[in-house]
């Protein structure tokens, strides 16, 4: 699979984890940044990042700042996008099976590395359950037209 990534410079070192976790399980991997822990504007990545899932040049993203909290924000004001901010395995899993999420946003400061990895392992894995949930998501995708 081929993953956009991206973080600002609180969440490069966990990005930077996730990179060789995804390499070594060999999907392809686009990396937008950043580049060191050297302070950064995570809105910046968050848009290349949503920008590349948008545009289909990456089959899903991930992003990590402190929080994961502004990631997300950011990721979702872009068309298609479906980020989704998950802390723990179970909200990695649903964020896939009833919400289609193409984006998973985490936050380096509130994970540690092995649970991080582990919620990044679910997400990847499990597909979209479809069936009523597509009913809701061509609900959001109808809201998101509205408000543009």
């Amino acid at each position: 699979m081929k993953i956009a990534l991206g973080s600002d410079h609180a969440g490069y070192p966990l990005k930077e984890k996730i990179k060789e976790f995804l390499l070594r399980d060999g999907h392809e991997v686009m990396d937008f940044g950043a580049l060191s822990e050297d302070s950064s504007h995570y809105p910046l990545f968050a848009r290349d990042v949503a920008l590349a899932v948008q545009r289909g040049e990456a089959e899903r993203g991930i992003l990590v700042c402190g929080t994961g909290i502004g990631m997300s924000i950011a990721a979702n004001k872009f068309r298609g996008v479906r980020a989704a901010l998950c802390v723990n395995e179970y909200m990695a899993r649903m964020s896939r099976k009833h919400n289609d999420a193409n984006i998973l946003c985490l936050g380096d400061r509130v994970l540690g590395e092995e649970l991080a990895l582990s919620i990044v392992s679910v997400w990847l894995e499990t597909p979209f359950e479809g069936g009523r949930h597509t009913v809701r998501i061509e609900l959001i995708d109808k809201i998101e037209r509205e408000g543009r």
